[in-house]
């Protein structure tokens, strides 16, 4: 046996030991994807039996525009229907008086130089 033949043999066991490697790692990777798409559906069964249809899509819409305002949203309102304080859907007229609310509630810091 040569010392190319060991050579060889290394870097086989090495590309052989890489490729369990990146499989392990991409089955966590789906494994990931599959739990964030089972919450996500969680999520949207959950907000599809207290909001109404045209609150959901009020909340849809507002999510492409301030996409992190609307998630908080979202887990307030399921927060509130697993605490039992949502007894009934939320219509579209209840959601926007939410917003409203919520939306003062929400500071701005403006930082201005002089």
């Amino acid at each position: 046996m040569s010392g190319d033949d060991l050579g060889e043999g290394e870097l086989e066991q090495l590309r052989r030991r890489r490729l369990t490697e990146l499989q392990r790692a991409a089955s966590e990777e789906e494994r990931q994807a599959e739990a964030q798409q089972q919450v996500k559906t969680q999520k949207q069964a959950i907000l599809k039996r207290i909001l109404t249809t045209e609150a959901r899509q009020r909340l849809m819409n507002i999510k492409m525009v301030k996409p992190e305002f609307a998630e908080q949203v979202e887990l307030q309102l399921i927060q509130l229907a697993q605490s039992g304080k949502i007894k009934r859907p939320i219509s579209d007229v209840e959601l926007k008086n939410a917003l409203v609310r919520l939306q003062s509630q929400k500071k701005e810091i403006m930082i201005r130089r002089m």
